[in-house]
């Protein structure tokens, strides 16, 4: 049985002006997908209505609240000591988020109690170790 964590929080939308919009935003991880971490948006904050998911490594977000990181599509890096930037980069542009790294900090925490950090593959391992260990029979 897989669990999966949901998170309420805000975060604030940079414009190229550097204005902020508040939006909302769903921090979401499961046991499923154990090495990584989801932000779901609602359709009406996003250019085609349709919600909208950006899934990038847990690691990822650890390793952004306390330095920059990230070099592909999500970058996470910390904005002064109470917040976060979570930049998208897509075809489209770039989305800059700012989010309280309190908030950040604690769903990554509540993500630990579910799945060890470095044990995300041991799920996978153990599988592939029965289907050994049964000739291929689960």
């Amino acid at each position: 049985m897989h669990v999966t964590l949901q998170q309420p929080t805000g975060a604030r939308l940079i414009t190229a002006r550097d204005q902020e919009i508040a939006i909302p935003a769903t921090l979401r991880y499961t046991s499923a997908d154990p090495a990584a971490v989801h932000i779901d948006f609602p359709p009406h904050v996003t250019l085609d209505g349709e919600g909208a998911t950006w899934t990038f490594a847990r690691t990822l977000l650890g390793e952004g609240l306390r330095t920059p990181a990230g070099i592909g599509n999500v970058r996470v890096r910390p904005a002064g000591s109470a917040h976060t930037r979570v930049e998208f980069h897509a075809p489209e542009g770039v989305a800059v988020l700012r989010f309280a790294s309190a908030d950040l900090t604690r769903f990554l925490a509540r993500t630990y109690t579910v799945v060890a950090p470095d044990e995300e593959t041991v799920g996978a391992e153990l599988d592939h170790g029965l289907v050994a260990l049964f000739g291929g029979r689960v």
